[in-house]
């Protein structure tokens, strides 16, 4: 695959106001495109921060997705790079974001860095890290 890249994850909710908050007001993704009544469901919204993209889209009509399992297969979470992470954990505090906590830690060392981990409202785990060398 010469000259590819990771485009974007697509992220399913039943919670699409509040999951779309919390992208575009917690995390500082920007809204480029929200489609409604799209195939069946009620949105399909792109966000992006820098070169990624979220498509962000709602189930299909009368459907109840289920919750996410952080014991399946396939992706467990995405991570961004923050240049400061006590910072961004301060201030994802006080906009009340729920934290997955390490040993009753939210921000913990692990090799080459410091990271943390909160919970979208739909349940995508998304990892913040500074990293030393990677």
């Amino acid at each position: 695959m010469k000259n590819a890249y990771v485009h974007h994850l697509c992220i399913q909710t039943n919670s699409y106001l509040e999951t779309l908050e919390f992208y575009t007001q917690a995390l500082g993704f920007e809204m480029v495109q929200q489609s409604p009544n799209f195939h069946g469901r009620a949105f399909n919204t792109w966000l992006k921060l820098g070169d990624f993209y979220i498509e962000l889209q709602t189930g299909k009509q009368q459907e109840m997705l289920a919750p996410i399992d952080s014991n399946s297969e396939g992706i467990v979470h995405f991570c961004i790079w923050v240049e400061d992470l006590a910072f961004e954990v301060e201030r994802l505090q006080k906009l009340h974001v729920h934290f997955k906590r390490k040993d009753g830690e939210i921000i913990y060392e692990v090799e080459n860095g410091a990271l943390c981990k909160l919970v979208a409202p739909e349940g995508t785990i998304i990892e913040l890290r500074n990293n030393r060398g990677i």
